[in-house]
This record gives structure tokens, sequence and C-alpha cells, in this order.
């Protein structure tokens, strides 16, 4: 990335942090309505390879339902609950299609961090089904969506898709070949598990001309830290503490 970082500096992980049920529409306008101008969430295919909003492989953690999402139709995914589990002024909250998130992203003028996150055996396709997705409903419309994965092969059949789209390689731990992995995939920035970032690290990226977000960073002590070392955004669910405009 050789201008500075273009998209906002703290984004609201999930949508709405640990104030709205992850991965949903009320979680966005949670976002957004506490000032945020970037969310991330992450986006996995149904078994009619339709793109949700959705973490997990599997329904029970933040649904009603049971079973594995790559198994399931949209049809049915949209008669699930996805927001009771978290609170009861969510119940009935549904798992949101990734048209209606990026159309709402769209109207609020946020910033979306697209996670692409595949279902084990669904890496190329998922990334090409996002990618498509994200190219029609953003439409031009700026500010336009970073497309993310932990996977390379998404990222390969995103690229493949919607070239224009600028994209970002993640890493739990950074490899000794991260430059490599980057430069093969034309990503614009690597996303890295903040807690097993090294500072040297962190400016070998940035020196190296691309952009550095970190997940998921709660305590503001630690986000200061991690500006310090030249780290460009940071994901956080704690958006009482680090809020949208929180000092780097």
């Amino acid at each position: 990335m050789s201008t500075p970082w273009p998209f906002p500096r703290i984004i609201a992980h999930r949508g709405g942090g640990r104030f709205a049920p992850e991965n949903t529409l009320a979680a966005i306008r949670k976002g957004h309505a506490l000032g945020f101008r970037g969310v991330e969430f992450d986006v996995m295919l149904t078994s009619d390879a339709r793109p949700v909003l959705i973490h997990d492989e599997t329904l029970e953690r933040t649904t009603d339902g049971r079973g594995n999402v790559a198994e399931t139709p949209l049809d049915v995914l949209a008669t699930l609950d996805a927001g009771s589990w978290f609170d009861a002024a969510f119940k009935a909250e549904p798992v949101p299609a990734f048209e209606a998130a990026a159309a709402l992203c769209a109207s609020l003028g946020l910033w979306a961090n697209v996670e692409i996150k595949p279902a084990t055996g669904h890496e190329q396709e998922t990334g090409r089904v996002a990618a498509m997705t994200a190219l029609t409903a953003w439409n031009g419309a700026v500010p336009q969506p970073l497309l993310s994965s932990l996977s390379a092969a998404a990222l390969r059949a995103a690229r493949s898709a919607a070239p224009a789209l600028p994209r970002g390689l993640l890493f739990d731990a950074v490899p000794a070949d991260w430059l490599a992995q980057l430069q093969a995939l034309e990503c614009v920035s690597l996303h890295c598990n903040a807690a097993r970032l090294e500072q040297r690290t962190a400016r070998a990226i940035r020196d190296a001309g691309y952009g550095l977000a970190v997940w998921t960073v709660n305590d503001p002590a630690m986000a200061k830290r991690l500006f310090g070392w030249g780290v460009d955004a940071i994901f956080t669910d704690r958006l009482d503490l680090i809020g949208p405009d929180f000092a780097a």
C-alpha cells in the first residue's frame, strides 16, 4: 500500500462488538449508531451458494437452528432467530443475506471489511461468490469494501472475480514468508492476531508498504501500544472503551 491507510482505524468487530448479536443487521446498525465508520463481518455460503453473515460453520452457537451452514438453504436460514442467544431484545433478528448487509452499509456510508469465511471444502466458491456479490452490491459506491480471508484459495478466487476490490490476507501468527504470500495474491494489507504480533514484524510489514490491521483489541493500553508500533487499524469488541475517535 503505497499511500497511507485509507480506511477507518477503529473497526467494529462483527458489526456491533459486545453490544449486539454478531453478524446481524442490528449489529451493523449498532456500530453505526455508536459513531463507527467501519465494521467487520463474516461471509459464508449456504447449501444453495447464497452468501450470508455468520462466523461458525455450524448454526448452534448464534442461532436457534442446528446443523451446518453449508448444508442449509437460504430459505431455512431466513427463518432462524439469530438474536435471542444474545439478548431477548433482539428476538427474531435474522441471519442476514450478504446483499442486505452490503445495502445497509452503503446506505449508512459505512466502510466494510468483509471477511470471507469459507466452510471447509468451499474455499474457491465462497471467494468467488462473495467477491461478485460485493462488486454488484456496492456498484462503485464509496467507500468500497475490503475483502479479507485466512484462505489463500478464497482470496485467489476473489481476485479473479473482482480484481479491482482490495484484498487483505489473514494470519493468526505472521509466517516467515508473509511478503511472498501477499505479493502472490496482490493484497494491500495483512491482518493478524494482535496477541501474536511482534513489534519488529509490524515495522517490517509497514516498511514493505502494506497496511496492517489486527484483531481483537479490547484494551485501550494495548491499542495505544500497537498504534505506536505502526499498526494501521484494530478490530475491537469494546466499542465503549475504544471508540471510533480513539486517539492513536
